[in-house]
């Protein structure tokens, strides 16, 4: 009877503990920003997918739209070469849909330099669940100063 009861209460407690998928993909979406708050290439690379893809959407000052690209091995150059705690992007989980291997995630943001507000915007995030993790194969975001919720 001892031996059931220390099996069930295992059990339970090994179950309460399980991460659910949504969990885990908000994890690594968490880990990508505390990556980008400690200045951690290693750990800021980790996050995505070897063939992931990184879009800015950007605006010129005469209001001309155009998508800018960057590598994930430049993110995490510029990343690491800032002091920790100068980069803190600060989001909130709207959207998560999961479809077996496949999540999306909406993470509306706002983003401190140095403790100081600089910009806000949106991300969108693809990850597709490899080798049992998440990774980030796709993020794209918005960028501007002007009309962001406090």
């Amino acid at each position: 009877m001892k031996y059931l009861l220390s099996f069930s209460l295992l059990f339970v407690m090994s179950f309460a503990k399980a991460q659910t998928a949504e969990d885990a993909v908000k994890a690594t979406v968490n880990q990508l920003f505390t990556a980008m708050l400690e200045a951690d290439a290693a750990k800021l690379t980790d996050c995505f997918a070897d063939s992931a893809v990184l879009q800015t959407i950007v605006k010129s000052k005469e209001g001309v739209v155009s998508v800018r690209n960057e590598s994930v091995a430049a993110f995490a150059k510029t990343i690491s070469s800032i002091p920790k705690n100068m980069a803190d992007e600060r989001i909130v989980f709207d959207v998560v849909k999961i479809d077996a291997d496949l999540a999306i995630v909406w993470t509306p943001y706002r983003f401190y330099r140095n403790g100081t507000f600089s910009h806000c915007g949106a991300n969108s995030f693809q990850l597709v669940k490899l080798n049992c993790r998440w990774k980030i194969q796709y993020l794209i975001d918005t960028r501007r100063k002007t009309g962001c919720a406090e």
